[in-house]
């Protein structure tokens, strides 16, 4: 190894390497590794939106137990997380506190596609997206950081002229005779 320089020895005095703290961004990288995010902006996006739906609930919680506008927000914010996927059941509050950025991640097109086994990994999943194999309803989508609610979930089908598509209906015998001439 070369012998250091002045000025490199003065800037190593100043950071110790042997007592390096370890930063907060340990488990961000595990979750954008997790759900295979490719810019760090949608995750904290997701954070910021996360940290915003928590804060919205605290506030309805503050409200007075026999207020009409706490039960009529509490119906609102339950039902608008429950459609979107970020919470289970429509039951309770307590659920909906624990919303995190994990959850608007288990909402992106990739992970419902492989939850819909129209992918086996993330990576092809997200290669698919970006190909332009996949269309929710009629629309053709080219971003894998969409957010798919529940409701468009049974829309997410194979572009028409996608290869795919025919290789899957090859192997279902389901070719359409229209089509192969």
């Amino acid at each position: 190894m070369r012998k250091l320089k002045f000025h490199e020895k003065k800037l190593l005095k100043k950071v110790n390497f042997y007592n390096w703290e370890i930063s907060a961004n340990e488990h961000e990288n595990k979750i954008i590794r997790k759900y295979r995010i490719l810019k760090r902006e949608q995750y904290t996006l997701y954070n910021k939106l996360s940290r915003k739906v928590r804060e919205q609930i605290r506030r309805i919680r503050d409200l007075p137990q026999n207020d009409q506008f706490r039960a009529y927000a509490t119906t609102k914010m339950l039902d608008k997380l429950y459609n979107i996927g970020l919470i289970s059941t429509k039951e309770s509050l307590q659920e909906a506190e624990k919303v995190t950025a994990s959850a608007f991640c288990r909402r992106r097109l990739p992970v419902v596609m492989m939850k819909l086994k129209m992918a086996q990994t993330l990576k092809i999943a997200t290669e698919f997206i970006e190909q332009g194999h996949v269309r929710i309803g009629p629309d053709i989508c080219l971003d894998p950081a969409r957010i798919i609610s529940r409701e468009h979930e049974d829309f997410i089908t194979w572009r028409n002229k996608s290869k795919i598509r025919e290789k899957v209906n090859a192997y279902n015998d389901e070719q359409d005779d229209f089509e192969l001439c």
